[in-house]
């Protein structure tokens, strides 16, 4: 029976190698166990383009490349990470998929997507990725030096913090007559998403919403679909 392992938002970073060898752990003990593995986006905390990241995440991309040779790995890109490109996919092995990825699993059908789609009430962060997801923002972007580039990434991660400490938590979570609209184009789907970091399972009249968590080096999170679903504790 087919096997798939389901995570998101362990925004793993070069220099955090405990959380590396957290997740090296699970690669070993779940994943590697798996027929495939979807990861729905901000695997990395940063990605500033494969010409450079690839270096800085060596340790990461060499875990990625020995899981693929037992287990399909499916990669979706997140708010962190977007700039993952065929460079990525070459040396570690992995497949990037776009959302919304439509997984029919024996006989239940779930929609992944990363999530932040769906925090529609968040006007500041929805234009933001508008800007930043344009191919001309993005070509211009590649086109600098590393050490700009980590500049330019820094003074917005600290203006994304510095802005999340006025902003509530209905505000950052996703927008129910969003999830809904999107949810009445699949009937018969359930859906499947990160980015909030709110683990959890809804369960509405049309359909279920499982909300999975973030990592830390000591703890995560996975949904397991085999003949059922279940959630897994990582420890």
């Amino acid at each position: 029976m087919l096997t798939s392992l389901i995570i998101s938002d362990l925004h793993l970073t070069s220099v955090e190698e405990d959380k590396i060898d957290f997740f090296a752990k699970f690669c070993k003990k779940y994943a590697s166990n798996a027929d495939q593995l979807f990861i729905l986006g901000d695997l990395f905390n940063t990605w500033i383009g494969d010409d450079v990241s690839l270096l800085s995440y060596k340790a990461i991309i060499d875990i990625l490349k020995d899981l693929s040779q037992s287990t399909k790995v499916f990669v979706m890109v997140g708010n962190r990470d977007f700039l993952l490109s065929k460079q990525f996919e070459s040396e570690s092995g992995c497949k990037l998929i776009s959302e919304p990825y439509l997984l029919q699993h024996n006989t239940d059908k779930f929609l992944l997507i990363h999530g932040d789609s769906l925090c529609t009430d968040d006007v500041n962060y929805q234009k933001l990725k508008r800007i930043l997801r344009n191919p001309i923002t993005q070509f211009i972007f590649l086109k600098l030096s590393k050490k700009i580039r980590l500049q330019l990434t820094g003074q917005l991660r600290k203006k994304s913090i510095e802005a999340q400490r006025y902003k509530t938590e209905e505000l950052m979570d996703v927008n129910q007559e969003t999830t809904d609209l999107l949810m009445s184009n699949y009937s018969g789907f359930d859906l499947i998403h990160g980015h909030t970091h709110r683990q959890k399972t809804h369960i509405g009249e049309k359909y279920t919403r499982h909300v999975l968590g973030d990592w830390s080096s000591t703890k995560g999170n996975a949904i397991k679909i085999a003949d059922k679903l279940e959630w897994l504790e990582i420890n």
